[in-house]
C-alpha cells in the first residue's frame, strides 16, 4: 500500500512518515500544497493524509484540485481545527474524514487502514490470537485460556500493537509512536511502566510467558 503525506512541519511529518512505514506502508511525503497536488495527480496512491493549513496552496485547495481532475484517492485531513464547522467544510470540499492535531498515532493508523479497506473493499479481522490470548477489537475484551483479562485503554492498544507485530520486536520509540501523541517526551520511562503493567496482567498468572524483554532493542510477544 502507498501513502501521500502533504505536511509542513518537520517534526510531525517525521513522526507519521516513520510509524506508517513501520506499519508496512510505502511513503512518500511533500512539503506543500502545490507539491502536494503534482505528486497526487501523477501517481497512484492508496490514501492521501493533507494537512490544511500549508504553504503555496492550502489543504481545502488541494482537495478540491483532486476532486476536479477526477482523482478519487481516500483523503484524511489533518488540521488543528476543531469547530464543527471546520470539519463539515473539508468533508464537503472532498475529504473523506478529519482527524484533529494534536492526535495519537494508532487513531490516524487506524483511520488509514479503514480508508484503504474502504476503498478496496478489503475486509480487515476483527480478533487477534496469538497462543491462547485473544483480542477481540470490537468488543475490547481480552481473554487468555479463556479467563478474562481488563485492560486500560493504553494497556489494550499496546497489546494490539505487539499483537500485530507478534514475534517482531518493537522499540520503545515505536511504542511511543503508536500508543502516545507524537509530541510526547522520549525520555520518559513510561513505555517500561506500561510494558510491566501488561505483562503483570497477561503473563503473571500462566505457566508459559508470552512477553520478552530484548534488552537494549524493545519488546517481543512471542508464543
Amino acid at each position: 500500500m502507498r501513502a501521500l503525506l502533504v505536511e509542513d512541519d518537520t517534526t510531525i511529518a517525521d513522526f507519521v512518515v516513520r510509524g506508517l512505514r513501520e506499519a508496512g506502508l510505502v511513503v512518500d511525503h511533500a512539503v506543500d500544497g502545490e507539491a502536494g497536488l503534482t505528486a497526487a495527480t501523477t501517481q497512484p496512491y492508496d490514501v492521501a493524509i493533507v494537512d490544511l493549513m500549508l504553504p503555496k496552496r492550502d489543504g481545502l485547495s488541494l482537495i478540491e484540485g483532486l476532486r476536479r481532475r477526477g482523482v478519487t484517492t481516500p483523503v484524511l485531513i489533518l488540521s488543528a481545527r476543531r469547530s464543527v464547522d471546520d470539519r463539515v467544510r473539508g468533508l464537503q470540499t472532498g475529504g473523506d474524514d478529519y482527524l484533529t492535531k494534536p492526535f495519537a498515532f494508532a487513531e490516524l493508523l487506524a483511520r488509514v487502514q479503514a480508508l484503504i479497506r474502504r476503498a478496496t473493499r478489503t475486509p480487515e479481522p476483527t480478533t487477534l490470537t496469538v497462543e491462547d490470548v485473544t483480542l477481540d477489537l470490537l468488543s475490547r475484551r481480552v481473554t487468555r485460556a479463556g479467563k478474562p483479562i481488563d485492560l486500560r485503554p493504553r494497556e489494550f492498544t499496546l497489546l494490539e500493537y505487539l499483537m500485530r507485530n507478534q514475534g517482531n520486536v518493537v522499540s520503545k520509540t515505536m511504542i511511543l509512536s503508536h500508543v502516545w501523541e507524537y509530541n510526547f517526551d522520549p525520555q520518559t520511562n513510561i513505555v517500561d511502566v506500561l510494558v510491566s503493567r501488561l505483562r503483570e496482567k497477561i503473563d503473571r498468572p500462566f505457566e508459559k510467558k508470552l512477553l520478552h524483554t530484548v534488552r537494549g532493542v524493545g519488546y517481543v510477544l512471542r508464543p
